[in-house]
């Protein structure tokens, strides 16, 4: 059995950087996906990415064979436009999460053609960089709402036990002009990374706690739009009444980050 996880992907290709102090200020997080294979159970047959970089109307499956990369970030040096991760996609993976979806009464569309975003890439190429396990990408709901995330989360759930290891990738922070204030602390993001830190500890209460995270201390200088918090909600889902534990935690640029592991 496979756990699920929430994992923060940095700063676009953030980990790529040549050395200097935006490449140290995410070192943390870089050795954390360095590690993050090792600590695993067993080696999974494939990876369900859910990244908080890629909305559909419904949820998006990515059915393609062979996912080019979406370099969809901006002002970077250009070898960061030039990373390579070739990965293998799965149809047969994406047929059973369609499959799952459907049963539960979620509407989905296939993708075809659209490449792998930075959400993907970037930590993965990190976490798994032979790129011999097979991927694929499901997408956010771009309603954003929180239930229909916990949702589907549950409805992929017996994934878990056909040893796929699903992914939520996202941030715990995430409000760029914040990054970037130059302050050395910040006391709403540090309220929020508590409150949510607290909030994945009992499972009882988790998905409420979750689907009311708006008003959580700090919640919309945390996330001014949430589509970077929304990962964590499927990864959450997919073990529903199961024990959370923080498995990353780290300051960057002044901003507190977590990361989760259930089950």
């Amino acid at each position: 059995m496979q756990p699920s996880f929430f994992i923060n992907h940095g700063g676009g290709p953030c980990f790529f950087l040549e050395p200097g102090p935006m490449r140290r200020a995410w070192s943390p997080l870089e050795t954390y996906l360095a590690g993050f294979a090792s600590a695993l159970p067993g080696r999974p047959d494939a990876l369900l990415v859910i990244s908080g970089h890629w909305e559909g109307r419904v949820p998006r499956i990515h059915f393609g064979t062979s996912p080019s990369l979406l370099y969809d970030y901006g002002g970077f040096p250009p070898h960061t436009y030039a990373l390579e991760w070739p990965a293998p996609g799965s149809p047969t993976l994406a047929a059973r999460v369609a499959t799952l979806l459907d049963d539960a009464g979620i509407e989905t569309e296939r993708e075809m053609t659209r490449g792998w975003d930075h959400g993907v890439f970037v930590p993965l190429k990190i976490a798994f960089p032979d790129a011999d396990i097979p991927v694929v990408q499901l997408s956010l709901r771009q309603d954003l709402d929180p239930e229909a995330h916990l949702a589907l989360g549950r409805a992929l759930a017996p994934l878990r036990a056909e040893n796929v290891l699903i992914i939520g990738s996202g941030q715990s922070y995430h409000n760029i002009g914040g990054f970037f204030s130059g302050a050395t602390s910040d006391p709403a993001a540090e309220s929020f990374d508590r409150w949510l830190q607290a909030a994945m500890r009992d499972p009882s209460t988790r998905e409420q706690a979750l689907r009311d995270w708006r008003h959580a201390p700090g919640a919309r200088a945390a996330h001014p739009r949430e589509e970077h918090l929304l990962p964590l909600m499927v990864a959450a889902g997919a073990a529903t009444g199961e024990a959370a534990y923080l498995d990353f935690a780290g300051t960057v640029l002044g901003k507190p980050l977590s990361g989760y592991r259930f089950g």
